[in-house]
C-alpha cells in the first residue's frame, strides 16, 4: 500500500521557461490580466509589503493549514532559483506565516519572491529591502511547525487556480496567473494591448479625449438612443 505521505511533496513538475518569464516581467500584471480574459487575478488583498516590489516566475504551490507554516520550509527547501513560492493560507491573519528570517533564507536561495494569502510579520524590516513579499495581512504572531501540508499540488489562492510551474506576476496592483499552456499566448495579446494603450495615451495628449467606441457601447447598454450623441 502507498504511504500518501510520498505524494504531499512534489519535487518533479513542469515550469515556464526562464525566457518566457523574462518576457513577461516586460509587462504590467494589468496589462496581462486584461488579455488573459480578466481571469486569474488574485483578490485585492494580497498586496506587496512595499509599492516597488515586483515579481515574476513559476509557481511552487504551497498548501497549509491555518496558522501552520510546515510545508513552506519543505518549498524553500526543494524551489530552484528563479521560483516564486504561492502559499494557500486560506486568507487566515491570525498567525504571521513567514517573516524576515525565511524571506532572507528564500532571497539567499535565489527564490524570485513569496505570495501568501494569509499573514507575515517583521514588515518594517521587509517592506524596506527589495526582495519581494505578498501577503493578506500582517500578523505579529508566529505560526506552528506541526501540521502537514502539501507542496506543488494544485492550489485555490485568493480566488484564483494555481497549478505548479504556471506562471505568476505581481506589482503594486496585485497578481495575475498565467497558466503555463497559455503563456506564449497571453505574452503576444499582452504586446499587442501595451501598443494599444501606448497610443491612445499619446492621443489623449494631443486633445482626443473621448475614447472612439463609448457611444457605441451606451447605445447597445440602452443609456443613449438612436441618434442620440454626448
Amino acid at each position: 500500500m502507498t504511504n500518501p505521505t510520498n505524494t504531499m511533496i512534489q519535487r518533479n513538475i513542469q515550469r515556464v521557461t526562464a525566457e518566457e518569464v523574462q518576457q513577461a516581467a516586460e509587462y504590467q500584471a494589468a496589462i496581462l490580466a486584461d488579455v488573459a480574459g480578466r481571469r486569474g487575478t488574485l483578490h485585492g488583498r494580497i498586496k506587496p509589503l512595499a509599492s516597488h516590489m515586483k515579481v515574476a516566475g513559476p509557481a511552487i504551490t504551497v498548501e497549509v493549514r491555518p496558522g501552520d507554516n510546515l510545508a513552506i520550509h519543505a518549498a524553500l527547501a526543494i524551489a530552484q532559483p528563479g521560483d516564486v513560492i504561492v502559499v494557500d493560507g486560506k486568507g487566515d491573519l491570525s498567525c504571521a506565516l513567514l517573516g524576515e528570517i525565511m524571506a532572507t533564507q528564500a532571497e539567499a536561495t535565489g527564490i524570485a519572491g513569496i505570495i501568501i494569502d494569509g499573514a507575515v510579520r517583521d514588515a518594517d524590516t521587509l517592506s524596506k529591502q527589495n526582495y519581494p513579499v505578498f501577503a493578506a495581512g500582517l500578523n505579529p504572531c508566529g505560526p506552528t511547525k506541526l501540521i502537514p501540508g502539501r507542496v506543488n499540488h494544485p492550489v485555490s489562492v485568493a480566488g484564483a487556480q494555481i497549478e505548479a510551474g504556471d506562471l505568476v506576476v505581481g506589482d503594486v496592483d496585485g497578481v495575475v496567473v498565467i497558466p503555463r499552456a497559455e503563456v506564449q499566448a497571453i505574452i503576444a495579446l499582452a504586446k499587442k494591448k501595451l501598443e494599444g494603450e501606448t497610443q491612445r495615451l499619446a492621443a489623449i495628449r494631443t486633445g482626443d479625449l473621448r475614447p472612439s467606441w463609448v457611444e457605441k457601447a451606451l447605445r447597445q447598454a440602452g443609456m443613449l438612443g438612436e441618434g442620440e450623441s454626448l
